[in-house]
């Protein structure tokens, strides 16, 4: 059986239209001013009681979630999950979204009630969005490690992994680093899991890329050379993998989380995943509410279950790490089974920091497009 030690410990460091799912009550002022009182409340005190958040949850009725595909981290059961224990409808819409469309739909959607009440966003997109965040402490908030939380819980990390190389065994060869990418055999078959300007799996794929060709979480320029060679060889693949498109053989290696690679592998014979030791890359996506929810108290309720000791255990079950593993390990409330499943992972693990984060994201803006297109 393997330690307990989690990237915390390790690092140290709607398409869908959604309708009203309740009647308003017949007081339109008692209604606003419910839902105002919800949308300033920044912890469950100040609903009185968890029962009296769930009860203003219900009420509302309904959960405006986006950019969640149901094969992520184990999303699918975590939303009907959620939906069941609090008979809450869950309105999911565009599943395959990347970080920056949840960001671009809120600001379109803002004053409707087809906006996202909540948003689960890689770093690089959910650091320059703050403003658009709503400050709230789940119950367990001060089980969160500090250095994966703002104070105030304007955001929280939520889950991580590792990047990782997914890739099917019976088309291309055996792969044991990045530079077996540039080889002849994988002519048109290397997939990144979206445009890292955008989406925090390929912003990481390319620092992974980066740290392994010499680069750092400080200079994130040898990872986009890397992928300018990719796609002069003729290897890279522009399109956005998928569970469907890694099924049909479209994309047979992918550059995406060791989570969402694994997953594939019980589905796909022949499925195997790499994470390069030169450079494992680790990171948590953020989690926070739409400041301006359409429905502010199922957003908060969505919240606390997620950093529950059961929406942790949810998201451990999809193969990811829970950013509350060491607290529930000493609480002996983690499934210790499931953590014993993860993949080992060899090297010290990298987490870049927010203002790495910035930078590269600076970086990016300037020269991705140039590099690939």
């Amino acid at each position: 059986m393997k330690p307990i030690t989690s990237l915390v410990t390790l690092v140290a460091l709607i398409s869908t239209a959604a309708l009203a799912g309740c009647a308003p009550p017949e007081d339109d002022d008692t209604g606003s001013a419910a839902s105002a009182d919800a949308a300033a409340a920044t912890s469950v005190a100040d609903f009185g009681t968890m029962d009296d958040l769930i009860s203003a949850a219900q009420e509302e009725g309904e959960l405006n979630v986006i950019a969640l595909p149901p094969d992520w981290a184990n999303y699918a059961e975590i939303i009907s999950t959620f939906a069941e224990k609090y008979d809450i409808k869950v309105n999911s819409a565009q599943p395959d979204a990347a970080s920056q469309d949840e960001i671009n739909a809120a600001e379109q959607l803002k004053g409707t009630d087809r906006a996202p009440d909540v948003f689960d966003l890689g770093q690089s997109v959910a650091l320059a969005n703050t403003d658009l965040f709503a400050p709230y402490k789940v119950e367990t908030f001060d089980s969160i490690p500090e250095e994966f939380k703002d104070a105030d819980g304007t955001f929280v990390n939520d889950y991580g992994g590792f990047m990782s190389i997914g890739y099917d065994s019976t088309v291309v060869p055996e792969i044991d680093s990045l530079e077996d990418l540039l080889g002849p055999e994988f002519k048109g078959k290397v997939a990144l899991n979206g445009d890292p300007t955008q989406a925090g799996a390929a912003f990481s794929g390319v620092v992974m890329a980066s740290v392994a060709n010499g680069g750092s979480a400080d200079d994130i320029a040898p990872g986009v050379e890397f992928f300018q060679k990719l796609k002069a060889a003729g290897n890279f693949l522009p399109v956005d993998p998928t569970a469907a498109t890694i099924e049909s053989g479209q994309t047979p290696v992918v550059i995406d989380w060791d989570y969402l690679n694994a997953a594939e592998a019980s589905k796909v014979e022949g499925w195997t995943s790499y994470v390069p030791e030169e450079a494992p890359i680790a990171g948590y996506y953020f989690q926070a509410i739409n400041v301006d929810a359409p429905h502010p108290a199922a957003a908060r309720l969505w919240q606390e279950f997620l950093y529950s000791d059961e929406g942790q255990n949810l998201w451990l079950a999809g193969g990811a790490r829970p950013v509350r593993a060491d607290a529930m390990a000493e609480a002996g409330t983690l499934d210790q089974e499931l953590y014993d499943a993860l993949p080992e992972v060899a090297g010290e693990p990298i987490i870049p920091s927010n203002e790495q984060t910035e930078a590269m994201a600076a970086y990016l803006a300037d020269n991705w497009a140039k590099a690939i297109s």
